[in-house]
């Protein structure tokens, strides 16, 4: 058994500062997937850049301070890919996979939108691109006896059991009617053939939730979001 762990950091040397190295120490995760590492290698320090025991790749991005992924694996992979062919996000900081044996593990983070600005139309630019190759990354999959989990922070609430306050939010980036209708193409067997792994393990119920607001105690109520998910071909 494979265990995968995701987190957006907020910030890697933040969370350094925050008991990142011995947290990293202790757990019990074979794979870790970063996501807003905002530094770029030669910024971390050397436990944080080269944890020992662990296999690092950093992915940051062009613009300084913003994004960036990273891919932390206890057996060295067989093969690293950073972006996914895209003339415009390759250079973003966005995405990272890695081929381990039998799985393809990617960090992921979804650029998060704002209605009425150029931040959404960057997001929509970017799911009209990545959707295909998600579909070919699994046919490839396929192919090749492979099984592809892709985590990380998509900034989608997929339904309305995804996120506390649905109803205040349909107007909002993270749950407009396209965006989840764009994940409902990555989860068609017929088309993406991906499986939401927190849906499938917690069905017909809210939440559960990995992301809340610094606003309006939306932490002690559950108000919360799930910005960290994984999407799986197994």
């Amino acid at each position: 058994m494979l265990t995968v762990t995701s987190v957006n950091v907020n910030g890697l040397r933040a969370a350094a500062k925050k008991g990142y190295v011995p947290w990293l120490a202790a757990t019990a995760a074979d794979v870790l997937c970063l996501q807003e590492v905002r530094a770029e290698a030669a910024q971390l320090p050397a436990e944080v850049r080269e944890p020992a025991g662990w296999h690092t790749v950093h992915v940051p991005a062009a613009a300084k301070g913003r994004a960036g992924v990273s891919l932390c694996t206890r057996r060295e992979p067989e093969r690293v890919r950073v972006g996914f062919g895209s003339a415009e996000f390759d250079g973003s900081g966005r995405y990272v996979e890695a081929d381990l044996p039998g799985v393809t593990v990617a960090s992921l983070y979804l650029p998060s939108g704002e209605v009425g600005t150029q931040r959404q139309d960057e997001k929509e630019r970017f799911l009209a691109e990545f959707l295909p190759y998600l579909v070919d990354l699994r046919k490839r999959a396929e192919a090749d006896g492979r099984e592809v989990l892709v985590c990380g922070d998509w900034n989608i609430a997929h339904q309305e059991a995804d996120l506390r306050n649905w109803k205040a939010n349909q107007k909002k980036s993270g749950f407009l009617p396209e965006e989840r209708a764009w994940l409902t193409d990555v989860l068609d067997e017929n088309r993406g053939g991906y499986v939401d792994v927190v849906r499938a393990l917690h069905p017909d119920v809210e939440g559960p939730y990995s992301w809340w607001s610094y606003r309006g105690r939306a932490f002690d109520n559950d108000a919360g979001w799930p910005v960290e998910t994984d999407y799986s071909t197994g």
